[in-house]
């Protein structure tokens, strides 16, 4: 099929370079995340850089819809969890009640004891019970709503234009769709039922408080602003570090993905220093990051641990007072088992509060991630087809360009007012200097982007008026830069149609005449491959891909630099592979080497964005212009 159709290097191979060494007018990637505008570029407002969620409401009620039908079940575990607290709220209360008891009588009561172990033993064990249940609850719940997110995050990413990869790194996209998408999986299964719980305690135990005195009550809550007002301002400064920490997370990893890919690169230019001076500058940011995020949410436990003892010492005091005083105040008598149960009550209200503020750093972490998560769902795919589109069905391959002007940006023209016909079966070569627009013409024929004006015309209909799933694979392309993915050599080469039987994926690669040293392989077609196709050399790699082609059997062909970077013996054997291929087929050849294009039934020659000359090789060579002297040169010698 259409070589690297959904892989980001096409995107990169299919980019123009001009002389400013800006690919077609935007800016190089690596000035993008120097400038620290990844995603808030030129073209920031066409793909949602500026909608990014900043608020836990709106984070919060978005993770809420997508848990879509599964919200009951969600529900069922707040309901477990609520009535396992409420079991945590009868404790205290039957002991207060034992102790009174026991201090009535004037010693040990055992009937009596025994009563208030047995009904401690049931309420604690059944508690225990409900708590694994909701763990293990929720557990199923979170990963079925975590498989989900990273679906739609994968078909999101398939559906984005070209454009979106230009400008972001592979790690940078990694790092949402793993480490952000984990974050938020963390929340969801261990911060959301824990949170709910502690806020039921609290709400709970204050109650019982209540109940059991309204002074003492008083007396407990008096730290209680002081922690919120003190957890509040934490958590809006922390949140800052935390979003800091993620973004330099994606950086580091793209760092990181773009220097193992770049491996023979780096150690041909002995650049090993270079680049590890690099990763630190960017681990030194992100140790420095998570630092500030670390410290700063780590001064909630430690200053409620100060305050929850302060009200300890606080109701411990006043408590021992009343009863020994035998004051009530008009709220009623207190005694020592009333003192007994609210100390417990009182550390299972303050005990709570410090679980939350335990949670602080997760929450602010995974809520970061969370916006990072969402402002990839929030990127706009590409356009929809028109309501008029149709598919295309036994495509002929007739293309056809008329007045067709484009620019990546709209003040910096790549091509301007081309115009072209191919009939079906029609060998049409684009040549010209680097960054003339010749890959640019591929991007628009594939609709990888829509011209600024004019029409491009498949078998007499303007391309936008075929449904994009459709036209595609009506098209087979060739790259200089072959991708194979991580797989057997069959399934490599089946990538070109997935129906494909054994015996024509064989017989693809015969007509290539790659099947001598597939089968020589020592697993032969079930030979393992890695993405980088170890151990195949490129001409071999190349074979493959232009296999994957031939089984595609498209109408149209476009081969872009396909045998520019392999020796002249195994270029020969590419071409009559290549001659193969493009029987019967309206094909588009990019080729620097104008030896390979000789025989083509129409020449372009494209120079800033106009076709300068066209036709054969022998009208254009006694013409004696720009294609005459392109030629003189490389064969001067």
């Amino acid at each position: 099929m259409a070589e690297n159709r959904q892989n980001s290097h096409s995107g990169n191979k299919l980019a123009e370079t001009n002389g400013n060494g800006e690919r077609n007018g935007r800016r190089p990637v690596n000035a993008e995340l120097k400038a620290g505008t990844m995603g808030q570029h030129h073209m920031g407002e066409r793909f949602g850089g500026g909608q990014k969620p900043k608020d836990m409401r709106g984070t919060v009620k978005r993770l809420w819809k997508l848990f879509g039908k599964e919200q009951w079940k969600l529900a069922s575990v707040f309901l477990i969890a609520t009535i396992g607290s409420a079991l945590g709220l009868i404790g205290p209360w039957l002991i207060g009640r034992g102790v009174d008891a026991m201090s009535e009588a004037g010693g040990v009561d055992f009937p009596l004891l025994y009563k208030v172990i047995l009904g401690l033993g049931v309420a604690y064990g059944a508690g225990a019970l409900l708590s694994w249940l909701q763990e293990w609850w929720i557990a199923g719940v979170v990963q079925r709503i975590v498989m989900v997110i990273r679906k739609s995050l994968f078909e999101k990413v398939q559906r984005l234009p070209l454009v979106f990869f230009d400008t972001r790194t592979h790690g940078e996209l990694m790092s949402r769709l793993s480490n952000d998408v984990d974050n938020v999986s963390t929340m969801l299964s261990s911060s959301t039922t824990q949170l709910f719980s502690s806020l039921f305690m609290v709400v709970g135990s204050f109650v019982m408080m209540l109940v059991l005195s309204p002074l003492l009550t008083l007396l407990a809550i008096l730290t209680v602003p002081i922690t919120l007002i003190f957890s509040g301002q934490v958590a809006k400064r922390s949140r800052k570090q935390f979003r800091a920490q993620q973004a330099n997370l994606a950086e580091l990893n793209g760092h990181i993905e773009e220097i193992l890919s770049g491996q023979l690169v780096v150690k041909a230019f002995g650049r090993e220093e270079h680049v590890i001076a690099q990763f630190d500058e960017i681990n030194a940011r992100l140790k420095e990051a998570g630092r500030k995020a670390q410290v700063m949410s780590g001064l909630v436990m430690p200053m409620l641990n100060v305050l929850t003892n302060i009200g300890f010492v606080i109701v411990a005091t006043a408590g021992g007072w009343l009863v020994v005083s035998g004051l009530d105040y008009g709220t009623g008598a207190v005694t020592v088992g009333i003192i007994a149960s609210f100390i417990n009550y009182s550390r299972q209200f303050s005990r709570p509060l410090n679980d939350i503020a335990n949670l602080y750093s997760t929450i602010q972490s995974a809520q970061a991630s969370a916006e990072r998560v969402f402002e990839l769902m929030d990127q706009v795919p590409e356009p929809a087809d028109l309501p008029e589109a149709i598919p295309m069905v036994l495509p002929q391959g007739h293309v056809r360009f008329e007045d067709v002007s484009f620019g990546y940006r709209a003040d910096v023209p790549v091509l301007k007012h081309v115009t072209l016909d191919a009939p079906p079966g029609r060998t049409v070569a684009l040549v010209g200097p680097t960054g003339a627009g010749k890959t640019t013409i591929v991007n628009l024929l594939v609709r990888f982007y829509d011209p600024n004006s004019g029409a491009i015309h498949m078998d007499n209909r303007d391309l936008r008026h075929w449904e994009r799933d459709s036209l595609r694979p009506s098209f087979g392309m060739v790259l200089q830069d072959t991708h194979l993915f991580s797989g057997t050599i069959r399934e490599n080469v089946r990538y070109g149609r997935l129906d494909a039987t054994d015996a024509e994926v064989e017989a693809a690669v015969k007509a290539v005449g790659a099947d001598a040293y597939v089968k020589r392989l020592p697993d032969g077609y079930g030979t393992v491959l890695d993405e980088s196709g170890g151990g195949l050399s490129q001409g071999q790699r190349q074979l493959l891909s232009i296999a994957r082609a031939v089984l595609a059997d498209p109408s149209v062909l476009i081969l872009d630099e396909a045998t520019s970077s392999v020796d002249t013996r195994t270029e020969m054997v590419l071409q009559q592979a290549m001659l193969h291929l493009r029987r019967g087929r309206t094909s588009f050849i990019i080729a620097h080497r104008l030896s390979t294009i000789r025989e083509a039934d129409e020449i372009l020659v494209i120079d800033h964005g106009d076709i300068i000359e066209r036709g054969t090789h022998a009208s254009l060579m006694e013409a004696k212009g720009f294609y005459f002297n392109l030629y003189d040169v490389q064969f001067a010698e």
